[in-house]
């Protein structure tokens, strides 16, 4: 159909423009040429070709509408059907910078401290990136969008009254759009684009398309968001199973803990986690387990429950989250420890109810997104897996203890029963036989077999006091189980198990005062050689015979020049008090050796 038929509504308008009814006959053609020459003026050809040029324009612009509304739809499909929320953030911008054809453009995450959390560029180079430094936290331009989620429009940003310019390195810009991106009536982030390219400035339409993009932004944004939910519960979900499956085999307990801590770590995304527990004497929590960046400031170290991030998961009983570790205004005691660390969280290892048996920390790098508590909620529910393995190992050592000791017994009652009474019977067979011995060298050695028959008699009776013994208090478990103890409280803090060694009568020649001095020395060398050896490996020898000798060795950098000797010079008082000795010296093959060495008395 010809548009410019007098028959249609356009065709109409058009003859109208002019007079005469041959106009009707061939508005295009005859009839302008007869009105010209009847009137002898070129005016009414020149208003046809204007109005020619107007439609052309007009049909150019419906066109160019048509291009961009089909360019809109094209991309709302496209972030449609990114399910991975990385990847839909990234589609976003892109798309929004090819919509209006702007040079820059970024994404930027509102976090629940009203700053941005993440923020996502596109047309800046890694380059660019590394020169400029920190990316933008939410001030300036793109706070003002923040503080009020509308639609803002810029010529030159620089004529805006919170802006105050660019860091170093940063690329010129002048013009500027943003629209806020919602989700469920709740700001999510913002749109940030710049410099319109061919010079201009962005117009209501660029703000209508983005306006629009953004709306399907919230939706796609939504939907990530879900789905990564979802996918999170699940992999929660499968860790729960296997460490069920792992406390049903009847794993260690450092297993079952070392397990949890590996599957925390990894579904939330964490760069260091940290297990503490409260110790019984004074309630101060101690870091057993740590992971990641900055785990050797952590491991063994104790803290109050006053003053510290984990302490007030502890005291609080519910989760904890800090959007910047650094900086949190509840840690106030220990050494510092979190460099290079920023968001972070602490949930209580069990219950208020059942009692919190420990806290679980963890934490992203300085910049890594915020923990959001969609996020962080699923982990008070694993947290109470951690609870549950510590119980059970709990029960599982009363149980073995319960074993032990019955074994012990039957041990004792054995040796009594059996060995002593043979021992006695041989005694005093050898002792009526020395009457018919003529030879008095075969005399002499006949006694001396009698004596030493009676020093196995006393060994064996002291042996059978050890293992019958029934004190109240740490002396109940006998030096040995005292020291494998410590050993296995060192190994969470090292890293690794320590090698350990002991021969002689531990639990019946060593008294309790001595007992007690040598568990605080390894306590002590172990520790020392968590904090401040380096170490590999450590070998652990306790002998006693007629002295008891403890003796420490690890593989670490060794004892540093003009460092401080105070914790040695505890030790080593603690020997002289004994009338001992204790000696400190670095090995030609590297590490440490620690040599404490007390008497015992006399049997």
């Amino acid at each position: 159909m010809d548009p410019f038929r007098p028959t249609c509504h356009g065709g109409r308008a058009y003859a109208g423009l002019w007079a005469g009814g041959r106009a009707r006959e061939d508005p295009l053609g005859s009839a302008s040429e007869t009105s010209a020459s009847a009137t002898g003026s070129p005016v009414p050809k020149l208003r046809l070709d204007e109005l020619l040029e107007e439609l052309q324009a007009r049909l150019d612009a419906a066109r160019g509408t048509r291009d961009r509304v089909h360019s809109l739809l094209e991309a709302v499909l496209a972030v449609g059907r990114d399910l991975e929320l990385a990847q839909a953030l990234q589609h976003i911008v892109e798309a929004a910078v090819t919509l209006v054809d702007a040079e820059y453009g970024a994404l930027g995450v509102i976090g629940e401290d009203q700053r941005l959390s993440q923020f996502i560029p596109v047309g800046v180079t890694e380059n660019q990136v590394k020169l400029i430094g920190n990316l933008p936290s939410g001030h300036g331009i793109l706070g003002e969008l923040i503080r009020r989620p509308e639609p803002l429009r810029l010529s030159r940003i620089s004529d805006h009254p919170a802006s105050y310019g660019f860091p170093a390195n940063h690329p010129p810009m002048r013009s500027f759009l943003g629209v806020p991106i919602r989700i469920r009536d709740k700001v999510f982030g913002n749109l940030y684009l710049t410099e319109k390219r061919g010079g201009g400035d962005f117009d209501a339409e660029d703000e209508s398309v983005l306006a629009t993009l953004a709306v399907a932004a919230g939706v796609a944004i939504d939907n990530a968001r879900l789905y990564d939910r979802a996918r999170q519960r699940q992999r929660w979900l499968e860790a729960s199973a296997e460490v069920t499956s792992s406390l049903l085999s009847g794993s260690a307990e450092q297993e079952v803990m070392d397990l949890l801590l590996a599957r925390a770590t990894e579904i939330a995304g964490a760069d260091l986690a940290v297990v503490a527990v409260p110790l019984p004497e004074t309630g101060e929590l101690e870091m057993r387990i740590a992971v990641g960046l900055g785990e050797r400031e952590h491991r063994g170290l104790v803290l109050p429950v006053e003053g510290s991030f984990m302490g007030a998961a502890f005291r609080t009983g519910g989760l904890v989250m800090s959007p910047d570790v650094q900086t949190d205004p509840r840690i106030t005691a220990g050494p510092p420890r979190f460099q290079g660390l920023g968001p972070a969280l602490a949930v209580p290892v069990g219950t208020s109810e059942r009692g919190i048996r420990g806290v679980l920390l963890l934490a992203r790098a300085a910049g890594a997104p915020l923990f959001e508590e969609d996020e962080a909620r699923p982990l008070l529910g694993f947290a109470g897996q951690a609870a549950v393995a510590m119980e059970l190992a709990e029960r599982r050592r009363d149980s073995e203890q319960i074993a032990l000791l019955q074994e012990r017994d039957r041990i004792a009652r054995d040796l009594h029963d059996l060995a002593i009474q043979r021992l006695f019977a041989t005694g005093m067979t050898l002792q009526g036989a020395t009457r018919f011995i003529e030879h008095p060298e075969a005399t002499d050695r006949v006694l001396r077999a009698i004596d030493d028959l009676d020093e196995t008699a006393k060994t064996i009776r002291a042996t059978i006091f050890g293992l019958r013994l029934r004190e109240s208090g740490p002396a109940a478990s006998g030096l040995r189980t005292r020291v494998v103890e410590v050993v296995e409280r060192a190994a969470r803090s090292l890293g690794f198990a320590p090698a350990l060694r002991m021969s002689g009568l531990l639990d019946v020649t060593v008294p309790p005062e001595i007992a007690e001095a040598v568990v605080a020395v390894l306590e002590e060398a172990l520790s020392n050689a968590a904090r401040h050896a380096g170490a590999d490996t450590v070998e652990i020898s306790l002998v006693a015979d007629r002295e008891l000798t403890l003796t420490v060795t690890d593989d670490g950098i060794g004892l540093p020049e003009g460092g401080r000797r105070s914790g040695l010079a505890n030790l080593a008082d603690r020997a002289a008090g004994f009338g001992g000795t204790f000696t400190a010296r670095a090995r030609q093959e590297g590490g440490t050796e620690l040599v404490w060495r007390v008497p015992l008395p006399d049997g």
